[in-house]
């Protein structure tokens, strides 16, 4: 991931959020209103925001916003919930800092993917105002492993197999049931009242019921969500701008995503409770 494509257009500087090392990212000629509150993957174990800054930098470029990518903290030194803890005392340092949450969305990989939506219930769950967007790529939403996919793209993906994906997953957990919707909200989360939702993922994952079954209960609770689904392209396939068109052309999608949301403010948070 550290050695993939990162637009020349951006600068990084060290930072702290929430009394975590974060990564803030901005374009060249300076940010336009509106802030990308990245989460990383790596299984909730490994990666950093330097790992991610390809996708950090490409839809910091592609939408003029700034954006923070958070060092949270990683199993199994620091098991569930520590990561949620940081992910959400980072978003109250935003707001806090007087940012609307209007002007804010989540976004996230892999692991990180899944923060975006776990942060994203901590918050209404601690009676916070929920950030204006959500996007979410090849997201892990199910720490139960019951989707399908799980096993009918064994083989088929290139990235992943069941076996690392439950190691890595019970290092995270540390003995705490998966039947929760912080572990698993792609079967357990009430998703009511939450923010536009872009989820995308590709066909060939053994994650993809995550998504796709997240993207049903989130329809249910008459949540906007777009799945966007693209054949045939590996696990967090956005990683590879610059090389493959399908990762170019969906970073454009989320960036486009994402100014729509951040533009239309508190309208587009509204119809969305």
């Amino acid at each position: 991931m550290a050695q993939m494509i990162v637009p020349d257009d951006i600068r990084t500087t060290q930072t702290t959020l929430g009394n975590r090392p974060a990564l803030h990212v901005e374009p060249d000629n300076g940010p336009r209103a509106g802030t990308i509150l990245y989460f990383h993957g790596g299984g909730w174990v490994f990666g950093s925001p330097e790992t991610a800054l390809s996708l950090t930098g490409h839809l910091v470029a592609k939408t003029g916003f700034g954006g923070y990518s958070l060092d949270y903290r990683l199993a199994p030194e620091h098991p569930f919930p520590a990561a949620i803890e940081d992910t959400l005392s980072a978003y109250r340092a935003l707001l806090d800092s007087g940012k609307d949450p209007s002007t804010i969305a989540f976004a996230g990989d892999s692991a990180g993917g899944g923060l975006s939506v776990t942060t994203c219930l901590a918050a209404r769950d601690a009676g916070l105002p929920l950030p204006a967007a959500i996007v979410a790529f090849s997201p892990g939403l199910d720490a139960t492993r019951t989707g399908e996919s799980m096993d009918t793209k064994e083989g088929i993906d290139p990235i992943f197999t069941r076996e690392v994906v439950e190691h890595t997953g019970a290092m995270y957990r540390a003995g705490a049931d998966p039947r929760q919707p912080l572990l698993s909200p792609a079967v357990l989360a009430d998703l009511t009242g939450f923010p536009p939702m872009l989820i995308q993922v590709g066909t060939n994952e053994i994650l993809l019921d995550d998504s796709t079954r997240l993207a049903a209960r989130a329809r249910a609770a008459g949540v906007d969500v777009i799945l966007d689904i693209t054949a045939d392209v590996p696990h967090v396939f956005q990683s590879f701008a610059g090389v493959l068109d399908e990762a170019d052309e969906a970073l454009d999608r989320a960036a486009l995503f994402l100014s729509r949301r951040i533009r239309a403010g508190d309208t587009a948070h509204t119809s969305a409770g």
